[in-house]
């Protein structure tokens, strides 16, 4: 238990961006390194956690704590994973008001921002690879972004429309097998 806390408080504690710069960490400590789940079930985890209601990273270690170690698991993994973040923003809101107007503070937030979209979009680029998407396929994200980003659709509707979609399509695909 205590190996699953501390893997998921270092996880927490070093990701500046939220869930999606914490996929990156997971993958490297959770597959890669301790081998508790295979590549493929963490693609779909991350899938799985986007679609439940709650913070992404802390869905993440909820499945992955309670695959390994039950409801004592998925308790240890979200506390690893949620108090580093606790701790640092009420560190943050006891001095915000001495360092609110700093300029140095304000340029090292700058040059954060730009590191951040860099760190969540290296996880969509080799989530893409791990999901297979490919020429024939790239349309799909492609629509779905378009749909949520520039037409405003909610996301839910994407997600009903792409599963149902899938659906259908793997039936076709079996009936032409």
């Amino acid at each position: 238990m205590w190996e699953l806390f501390s893997t998921f408080f270092r996880i927490g504690l070093f990701t500046i961006g939220g869930g999606y710069a914490m996929i990156p960490l997971i993958e490297a400590k959770v597959v890669d390194e301790k081998r508790w789940i295979e590549r493929e079930e963490l693609l779909d985890l991350i899938a799985v956690a986007q679609s439940c209601p709650g913070i992404f990273a802390i869905n993440i270690g909820i499945f992955i704590g309670y695959k390994l170690r039950g409801t004592r698991g998925a308790l240890v993994t979200t506390l690893g994973t949620a108090l580093p973040s606790f701790l640092i923003i009420l560190a943050i809101a006891l001095c915000f008001q001495q360092f609110r107007d700093n300029p140095y503070v304000e340029r090292i937030f700058r040059g954060i921002r730009p590191a951040v979209v860099a760190l969540i979009a290296a996880p969509v680029f080799k989530m893409a690879r791990m999901a297979r998407i490919s020429r024939y396929n790239v349309w799909i994200p492609v629509v779905a972004t378009v749909l949520i980003w520039l037409l405003g659709v909610s996301p839910i509707y994407v997600i009903l429309f792409a599963g149902i979609g899938g659906y259908l399509y793997g039936q076709i695909k079996d009936d032409k097998l």
